[in-house]
């Protein structure tokens, strides 16, 4: 597909109304597993767990899950679900266990291509910067500050997954929420970047603009039908509709 699905006129507008953007850290910032499964690290947290009290056996959902952040989800919900509730703990260990594969993985994670171009736009029209993510807070942190980023300062707040709770990680807004409130954001004039329907329902539940950011057609195609402002395949037209913004609007040094 194009860089654009639909209007692409409309991102000079829709940047122009937009006080703050959420980015999605995974797709839009970078390439965090660079497209590798995340099966070992969902191995490791079901070992982990069938070792304590009232966890074995594990759940189908549990049993069959590769993913780590969807292990999450389900060993929670085996625990809520359970009639005499297990050991807590591996719940605990679960989010150990995820946070310091990405801890790891940041260290080689692929950034955006043009990534510090937008950012560095975006900060310049005095635009405010977050993350908003299912990752752990740390990693994402880490990844602002390497030194072929250098982003750290730029951004004014980074929400990650709520470690007490996998059920709070994106479709369920309290990332988003939590940038709005301690940011004192208005949610409609925020727009969030994601790469994820996920991200799409995020946005929505908590009242702020979507901007789809993937290269895959049918998914495209889903964020623009469910309602999504626009769907780029790239962070160009993004800045495109930036430096048109720039041109009006009086120039400012980069928050850095």
């Amino acid at each position: 597909m194009g860089d654009t699905i639909g209007d692409q006129d409309s991102l000079p507008a829709l940047l122009k109304r937009t006080t703050a953007v959420l980015f999605d850290f995974d797709g839009p910032l970078c390439s965090l597993f660079r497209g590798l499964p995340t099966k070992d690290v969902a191995d490791e947290i079901k070992e982990t767990a069938r070792g304590h009290r009232g966890w074995n056996p594990l759940a189908a959902e549990v049993e069959h899950c590769s993913d780590s952040h969807d292990i999450l989800r389900h060993l929670r919900d085996m625990y809520e679900a359970a009639p005499v509730r297990p050991s807590p703990l591996p719940l605990k260990l679960a989010e150990d266990i995820v946070a310091r594969a990405e801890d790891k993985a940041v260290g080689t994670a692929e950034p955006a291509q043009d990534i510090v171009t937008l950012v560095e736009l975006l900060s310049g029209l005095r635009i405010r910067l977050a993350v908003v993510s299912n990752n752990a807070e740390k990693p994402i942190r880490k990844f602002l500050d390497r030194s072929d980023i250098r982003l750290g300062s730029t951004f004014h707040g980074v929400f990650g997954r709520d470690p007490r709770d996998a059920r709070r990680m994106k479709p369920d807004p309290r990332c988003v929420e939590r940038a709005i409130q301690e940011l004192s954001l208005d949610a409609s004039h925020c727009l969030l970047i994601g790469d994820k329907l996920s991200d799409f329902k995020a946005a929505r539940s908590a009242g702020t603009c979507f901007l789809g950011y993937t290269r895959k057609p049918s998914r495209a195609t889903d964020m623009k039908e469910s309602g999504a402002e626009a769907v780029v395949s790239s962070h160009r037209p993004v800045i495109e509709a930036a430096r048109l913004l720039s041109a009006v609007r009086p120039a400012t040094r980069p928050v850095r």
